[in-house]
């Protein structure tokens, strides 16, 4: 399995608007087409104005073609407008998971169902 962490740093003072229109426009898309969100953050200690959150994936495969779905939803390609310009930066990891927490995520996942 692979987990996707992506960050971005946001505008001082816009993450109570970002995670507003998030919440209200971006996640219900996203929970359609990516198959796991592990988890959304938001920094409390250290490097301020970021936002991290995870996705699960069973392969890169199955990633190319969720996130192509998404990028071709016009849900969300309304959404993207109002959030991008908030944005600062973006880094993006793709992290496969060790041999021994493999099982471990696929129970955590299941269990959120």
């Amino acid at each position: 399995m692979y987990v996707e962490e992506r960050n971005y740093t946001l505008q001082v003072g816009k993450a109570a608007e970002y995670f507003k229109n998030y919440e209200e426009f971006g996640m219900k898309v996203q929970l359609r087409h990516l198959p796991h969100m592990v988890g959304y953050y938001v920094t409390e200690v250290g490097a301020q104005n970021v936002v991290t959150h995870l996705w699960a994936y069973d392969d890169l495969n199955q990633r190319d073609k969720c996130r192509a779905a998404m990028q071709a939803d016009p849900d969300w390609q309304a959404y993207l407008p109002k959030n991008r310009p908030l944005m600062v930066s973006q880094e993006t990891r793709i992290m496969k998971c060790a041999p021994f927490f493999v099982e471990r995520l696929k129970k955590m996942l299941a269990a959120v169902k």
